[in-house]
């Protein structure tokens, strides 16, 4: 339990920062003089710890999980101190890329130590306590960033600093118990290292995850996003073709995917990670553009998207230990997936909270149902040996559709939302509520009903959204009245998300069919793969004892055959004159 704690502690760690920085990026951003340059602070992140989740499988499945775990938590806790000191955005972003580097292998290396440890039948109860961690910091990162990024100073040092300063006696209390506690057995093999394939690899993902990150803002069109295509492209076929030289020693050792599990589960993850983090950046917006709530007020609204989380991955990991039967949760997961997108895709500007959130509770359940399970899955389909890249690989995809999902509907969002404001206009411009409000002297003398009082005297900026893709803020300031046009655009185009993301997600649920229900292993992954070289010991012994006995055939039938020349030299007479004679034969035996 206390090694279980060192490394939910470091879990906790790198899913919160995915999110943490999400509502206090534009006070830091503002704070070091580079609004423009705010996105890359969390590109950079993303980037390398995206990067580098596959490379801590591998070399950990090479060396062990102890060391590179230890180095993980380590990076994790400099970048971090870094990140709360940067005095510029660029070092921002530098020391984020850094502090990535250690976020990669935080949660995949939890997984895999677990999986070290614990059999399959009984690991759905543990890893379903992580991936409630995993949940419960993703739904508290706006919240803490909100709550620091409010602070003018804490203990004398400025509040968005504790964004990235609360991870550093967190990190080293988690690098304390793991160092402490965690010693697993491990029988170094001697193994080429893919370097083609990690350089191709970084080659192939770097460029599309910028695309997807900065492709809304450079134009999904434009040349520097064609560049990336290009890139990219090349690089994976590039890493496809080294992964097929390396053979079984590869980054990512193609033949796994010939398991029908891996392959089915590695596409379920990719699939589910666009859907869930398209479902999860949209949510947020909803409840703090449309709903007018702070960031703080918006996090703490999601608590029942994280109460069902917890509840999915803690009631099926118990289910899976009694029963040893899985393949019931994805399929349910993913019938509630569809359920509670295709719920919130009918929300409007008018739906009560409670309604939202009853909708957010069963996405929740679903993501609960199907995160830890997958995992499970793969894990359990694999070999020991091969057990750290395949959890890496089940995070990998799900990070690489996550970024995905989230550019592509964000882009959805915010093209759709123009067009979406300019339709509410025509409708409720006439009405008698926005009438009376541009009768109201109160109201025409508030500088913050100005927009639209400017977008009425020049219809064309309407079209435009007044620039409310690029600053929402005004929106919750104005009159109510006067701010209805752009409450409703948005929740119009937030609830096209959530429909489009929910026919990704019933993709997900044809897909789920195919995942077979293999027999979970009884063994953990350090059982296993000392039965395997006790077998591979036993099966050498058997061969030398096997050797030996021929050896000893052998030379008893040369001793055989000398006895028999010894005989036959020994019934040769020398005759008279020495010269040699046979021995006559007996009359009687010639025929």
């Amino acid at each position: 339990m206390v090694i279980l704690a060192g490394l939910m502690s470091g879990m906790f760690l790198a899913a919160l920062d995915q999110t943490i920085v999400s509502t206090a990026i534009r006070t830091i951003a503002d704070d070091l003089n580079g609004l423009s340059l705010q996105a890359w602070a969390t590109t950079a992140y993303l980037i390398t710890s995206t990067i580098a989740t596959p490379l801590y499988g591998k070399l950990s499945d090479i060396y062990g999980r102890r060391p590179f775990f230890l180095a993980a938590i380590g990076i994790f806790i400099a970048g971090s101190l870094l990140s709360g000191f940067a005095q510029s955005m660029y070092q921002l972003a530098i020391f984020r890329a850094f502090q990535g580097i250690g976020a990669g292998g935080l949660f995949s290396l939890a997984l895999a130590i677990i999986g070290d440890m614990v059999p399959p039948r009984e690991r759905a109860k543990y890893q379903g306590y992580f991936l409630a961690v995993f949940g419960t910091s993703s739904v508290l990162g706006p919240v803490v960033g909100g709550f620091f990024a409010g602070q003018t100073t804490i203990l004398g040092i400025t509040g968005w600093r504790w964004v990235f300063l609360v991870n550093v006696p967190v990190g080293i209390v988690s690098l304390l118990l793991v160092a402490r506690t965690l010693h697993l057995p491990h029988q170094r093999s001697d193994h080429r290292i893919d370097y083609p394939g990690a350089v191709a690899l970084i080659v192939g993902v770097v460029p599309l995850l910028l695309v997807a990150e900065q492709g809304r803002e450079w134009g999904w069109t434009s040349g520097r996003s064609i560049t990336c295509y290009v890139l990219g492209a090349i690089g994976i076929v590039a890493f496809i073709a080294a992964e097929r030289a390396y053979g079984k020693e590869a980054l990512l050792p193609l033949h796994l995917f010939r398991g029908k599990t891996f392959g089915v589960g590695s596409l379920l993850n990719f699939i589910v990670g666009m859907g869930m983090f398209g479902g999860l950046a949209a949510l947020p917006l909803y409840m703090q553009i449309v709903k007018g709530k702070s960031p703080t007020e918006a996090g703490l609204l999601l608590i029942p998207l994280m109460i069902g989380i917890m509840g999915g991955s803690v009631l099926s990991g118990q289910f899976i230990a009694r029963t040893g039967r899985y393949k019931i949760f994805p399929i349910m997961g993913m019938t509630l997936l569809v359920i509670g997108l295709g719920l919130m895709s009918r929300i409007d500007a008018d739906t009560s909270i409670a309604v939202v959130d009853t909708y957010a509770l069963i996405f929740g359940l679903g993501l609960g149902f199907n995160m830890q399970t997958l995992v499970l899955a793969i894990q359990n389909a694999v070999p020991p040996q091969d057990m750290g890249v395949a959890t890496s690989s089940a995070t990998f995809f799900r990070q690489m559709g996550g970024t995905l999902g989230t550019a592509v509907f964000l882009s959805v969002l915010f093209n759709s939302v123009p067009d979406r404001i300019t339709t509410a206009f025509r409708e409720i411009a006439p009405t008698a509520d926005f009438q009376a409000a541009l009768k109201d002297p109160a109201v025409l003398a508030d500088p913050a009903n100005k927009v639209v009082l400017d977008l009425l005297k020049n219809p064309a900026a309407a079209a435009s959204g007044a620039g409310a893709t690029n600053d929402s803020s005004f929106i919750n300031a104005m009159d109510p009245r006067l701010a209805r046009p752009f409450v409703v655009g948005f929740a119009d185009s937030i609830s096209t998300v959530f429909l489009l993301a929910t026919i990704v997600l019933a993709v997900a649920f044809v897909v789920v069919w195919f995942l077979p229900e293999e027999k979970l292993r009884t063994q953990s992954g350090i059982q296993a793969r000392q039965s395997q070289e006790a077998a591979a010991a036993a099966a050498m012994g058997d061969g030398a004892a096997g050797q030996a006995q021929a050896v000893e055939d052998v030379e008893a039938a040369r001793e055989a055959n000398g006895t028999a020349n010894g005989t036959a030299n020994g019934s040769v007479r020398t005759g008279k004159d020495g010269d040699p004679g046979v021995t006559p034969e007996p009359v009687g035996e010639r025929g």
